[in-house]
């Protein structure tokens, strides 16, 4: 009885052997591993061309983590006026202060702040203060944000937002600077509450010093009161009991003037409420404004507070956080009109500080939400202002966009996969057709018309799935370009997941050296037959983060006007009496850096590594740093590439086509006296001004004078057009090696090989 039930049930029969053998030999396995191999291949070929360009976080550092509130940093403005600040790398009596000349003061000219000191950070450039800075004394942190000065005397000291790691918590820190905020000196947690702290604005009243940071976790405003400046500080009072946050002071016709946002705000009014509250006194009671809320809709108009309030000229401004797009997308700034316990007017002003242009690769590219402007005693304008180089949001957007182009992918090489195999696997006809008996008693049990239906769908499934594999199988335009389609899907997502998840925050960063960020700038050499290669040039190079400048040596030809790039960064366009190769290292007053990087027109490289090689100068200022090595030996001493240079393991020669070297030195050097013999050598035969410079460096140090950094990658524009200045290789090389021998007998030897893979954080391998 048993037996006959399970025909009854009507089970369709097992795959025969031939079936099960089909089945093990369908390549789908197979496809999946070398589809899974590809992506890799792809993946990591895309790594190495375009991610590899990017500055990667530090997994193994304590600080400076991504962080989905972002990357904040802070940076210093000087000025004669708060409506016309600059950044102080162009303010030279800062700069100079750094030398110990005196108080910075108003109205100067990037022009004065040229230096013969031995600072390889000059200029001192933005960001001043990073996570960097509490991470590298201890106390870890992923950004700096919120910052607000006090200033006593020459000191100032700098009260800020730390995210601490540990608690993922702000904390309130506070550093110090003695040279006008060019360096600063981290001394530890102000204050350090359960709940998270930011927007320290500190202030002065009746010989006290008082702080009053935003805390709305506690549903409350704050006063704290220093017992011992700067480190110490005890609860004065609660202020207003309400959440209010990025909460301002200002004295302003005879009363005291509280500037904050409710921040129990939700939807359309959060980031775009605005309140006023009045007192005599900081210590309060406060009232309420009639007016209040000022403003309670609009994001874009800066609503909420964007730092201290400030007087000048008899007028206040307010500065004021534009949040349309992302949080703190950039300050703007406001002149109150009216200001009494039943009015409040203000109308928008220019905020007199240059919009950012280099994006992500400007340490404000993306946001910046808050600044402190004060007078100095001197009379001029010291301001600080935060920064970030991504949206809010950008760390956790990163991760999701990746991992969802890691699951597409997979799909994709799954159903590429099922189809492979779908086509190559056989399946008998009778696999489709239940195996049931008819019987009087199967009629009439309803199992048997389950299994009608059963046996009807399963054959319209087999036939349409047998029509299907035919289809499939033919070799026609249609499916191939299917099959492209999707590998091509496919390998876009592998890309795009390996971009957002192993590219950091996808911006070229500067480094820091002791702290400090400088900048450079770049002289490049060419005439008028290579002006494609120059617009290329420039408008890629202009975008990386500290580049000051782009000198462009016009040797030949009717010059450009500046005008005709797309730059970031000032172009001077140089124009030159003789066409000479000794024109590229001509003394120019008006370059305003130490630091001068030498780029052939031709050579396209990634910003960050030109950060990494700025980065290794800016530790050793006296020698040559570059990205061509070559070994130079032999007797009689003969020219190479750098593959003879990597068979030799070592190198003594760093080719200046990109080169970074100490611009008063280098060209002083050249242009010399000594070097004149040379000089016409080289002008005579058109070649071997960067053979001569490694030849005067070496004359003039018994210690080391080059230093190699490799670079991810490197192009050579040269080889895509007919202008290239040495096409023939050989003859190139010919008059090379006449150059080491004619430079050897004036000026001595090339020193010593020096190995490559000798720094420890081996860019130099």
């Amino acid at each position: 009885m048993a037996g006959q039930a399970a025909r009854l049930g009507g089970a369709m029969r097992p795959p025969s052997s031939s079936m099960r053998v089909a089945l093990a030999r369908s390549p789908a396995a197979t496809f999946l591993l070398a589809a899974a191999a590809a992506a890799a291949v792809v993946g990591g070929l895309y790594f190495w061309v375009v991610v590899s360009s990017f500055r990667l976080p530090d997994s193994g550092a304590a600080g400076c983590r991504p962080d989905g509130e972002g990357s904040w940093s802070v940076g210093m403005f000087y000025g004669s006026s708060p409506l016309e600040l600059r950044p102080i790398a162009l303010v030279g009596g800062v700069q100079r202060s750094l030398l110990g000349c005196g108080l910075p003061r108003a109205g100067l000219t990037p022009e004065e702040g040229r230096s013969n000191g031995n600072s390889s950070a000059w200029p001192v450039a933005n960001p001043v203060l990073t996570c960097a800075t509490p991470t590298e004394a201890g106390y870890p942190s992923n950004f700096v944000a919120d910052p607000f000065l006090y200033v006593e005397g020459d000191t100032l000291f700098l009260f800020f937002e730390t995210k601490t790691t540990t608690s993922m918590q702000g904390d309130i820190g506070v550093a110090r600077s003695f040279d006008k905020g060019a360096t600063w000196e981290f001394l530890g947690i102000a204050l350090d509450e359960a709940w998270h702290l930011s927007y320290p604005f500190v202030f002065k009243y009746e010989n006290e010093i008082y702080m009053m940071p935003e805390g709305n976790k506690k549903k409350e405003l704050r006063l704290y009161r220093a017992t011992k400046f700067p480190l110490e500080w005890t609860l004065e009072k609660v202020l207003v009991n309400k959440p209010l946050i990025d909460a301002s002071l200002v004295q302003f016709e005879g009363y005291w003037w509280l500037f904050a946002s409710d921040f129990t705000r939700y939807g359309v009014e959060k980031n775009a409420e605005l309140e006023i509250w009045y007192s005599n006194s900081p210590l309060g009671p406060w009232t309420e404004h009639k007016q209040n809320p000022i403003y309670k809709s609009d994001k874009s108009l800066g609503a909420r507070n964007g730092g201290r309030l400030f007087i000048f000229e008899g007028s206040l401004y307010r500065p004021g956080q534009d949040c349309s797009g992302t949080y703190g997308r950039k300050v703007k700034l406001y002149r109150v009109e009216k200001l009494t316990k039943e009015e409040y007017k203000e109308v928008p002003v220019k905020l007199g500080i240059e919009e950012p242009k280099k994006g992500r690769n400007a340490w404000n590219g993306m946001r910046y939400h808050h600044m402190d402007a004060q007078q100095l005693a001197s009379g001029g304008w010291i301001a600080v202002m935060d920064g970030d180089r991504v949206p809010s949001g950008e760390s956790t957007r990163r991760s999701l966009f990746g991992y969802i182009g890691f699951l597409l992918a997979i799909a994709l090489v799954v159903f590429v996969g099922f189809v492979k195999g779908a086509i190559s696997c056989y399946i008998p006809p009778s696999f489709w057709v239940p195996l049931t008996r008819r019987t009087e008693l199967s009629r009439i049990l309803p199992v048997h018309r389950f299994n009608q239906k059963v046996r009807r769908y399963s054959i319209n499934i087999g036939r349409y799935f047998s029509a299907t594999k035919t289809r499939l199988n033919e070799k026609t335009w249609s499916n191939m370009l299917f099959f492209w389609v999707v590998a091509l899907t496919g390998i876009a997502n592998v890309c795009i997941a390996v971009h957002f998840l192993c590219s950091g925050n996808g911006a070229e960063e500067a480094y820091t050296y002791k702290g400090q960020h400088s900048q450079f700038t770049m002289v490049t050499m060419t005439y008028e037959a290579r002006l494609w290669n120059l617009k290329l040039f420039v408008e890629h190079y202009s975008r990386c983060e500290s580049v000051r400048e782009i000198v462009v040596v016009w040797n030949k030809g009717n010059p450009p006007s500046s005008d005709a790039f797309d730059s970031t960064v000032p172009v001077r366009i140089r124009v030159e009496e003789i066409n000479s190769l000794n024109n590229r290292f001509r003394l120019d007053p008006l370059i305003k850096t130490r630091a001068v990087f030498e780029l052939d027109d031709d050579i396209m490289m990634t910003c960050t590594d030109l950060e990494k090689g700025f980065r290794v100068w800016r530790e050793h200022p006296e020698r040559m740093v570059g990205f061509y090595p070559r070994m130079i030996d032999g007797n009689p001493l003969q020219y190479r590439n750098e593959r003879y240079a990597r068979g030799k393991r070592g190198y003594n020669l760093i080719l200046t086509g990109a080169a970074f070297m100490d611009s008063e030195f280098a060209f002083k050097k050249y242009w010399s006296e000594e070097a004149r013999e040379g000089r016409d050598y080289v002008h005579k035969n058109f070649n071997c001004e960067d053979l001569l410079m490694n030849f005067l460096y070496a004359n003039a140090s018994s210690s080391r004078t080059v230093e190699y950094v490799h670079p991810a990658w490197a192009i050579d524009t040269s080889k895509l057009s007919s202008v290239a200045i040495s096409r023939n290789t050989q003859k190139h090389y010919d008059i090379r090696t006449n150059c080491l021998a004619k430079f050897s007998s004036i000026y001595g030897p090339l020193p010593q090989k020096w190995e490559f893979g000798m720094r420890e954080d081996r860019w130099d391998k």
